[in-house]
């Protein structure tokens, strides 16, 4: 694991488009699937990482928050899983049952997406308006493993509050940090 920032992908970026086989309900899934006239939120994660670990509750919180407010969400993987089998399709889905996502968890088997999006960690955080445009990357809140600030996931609720209340985001946003994806 090497620690790696976010690569703050530059706002007003159109959302890549993206189709990937849900691992859950094994339907393919595309971002036009994914639109909403909220937000949509495109999250990097992994199994195995211990960043994407320590916040996994958290994750499943704001989803639950934010899902009902018309946002939508989608986690994906990217990692190659013949280095990393931790994060195969198969034990992808136990990992999103286990911890009770609400939302689709894909499979980036090719890492098109990963690069398209020039993602660059798990976890990584992608925020898009209405009309697909990014108007927030960067991390969850200022938690991470070990560091003894608290799982509130503050920095993403603000920007989809802002988002859903019409005012504008902040532009000081602040890199997400965690495993480097696993390059093929």
């Amino acid at each position: 694991m090497a620690l790696t920032p976010s690569s703050m992908l530059a706002l007003g970026t159109r959302a890549p488009d993206f189709s990937l086989p849900d691992v859950v309900s094994e339907e393919e899934i595309s971002l036009s699937d994914l639109s909403s006239d909220a937000a949509t939120v495109v999250m990097f994660i992994c199994n195995h990482c211990p960043y994407v670990v320590h916040v996994r509750g958290e994750l499943v919180r704001v989803a639950r928050d934010y899902q009902s407010k018309g946002v939508k969400f989608a986690a994906i993987s990217s990692n190659d899983v013949s280095r990393y089998p931790a994060d195969s399709p198969e034990k992808m889905k136990i990992f999103a049952e286990k911890a009770g996502f609400s939302f689709p968890y894909l499979y980036d088997e090719s890492q098109s997406v990963a690069r398209a999006y020039d993602a660059a960690c798990t976890p990584d955080f992608y925020v898009f308006d209405k009309n697909k445009a990014l108007v927030y990357r960067g991390r969850l809140d200022e938690s991470s493993p070990g560091n003894n600030k608290p799982l509130t996931g503050k920095d993403l609720r603000a920007a989809l509050d802002n988002i859903l209340e019409g005012k504008p985001l902040d532009d000081q946003q602040f890199p997400s940090m965690g495993c480097n994806i696993k390059w093929k």
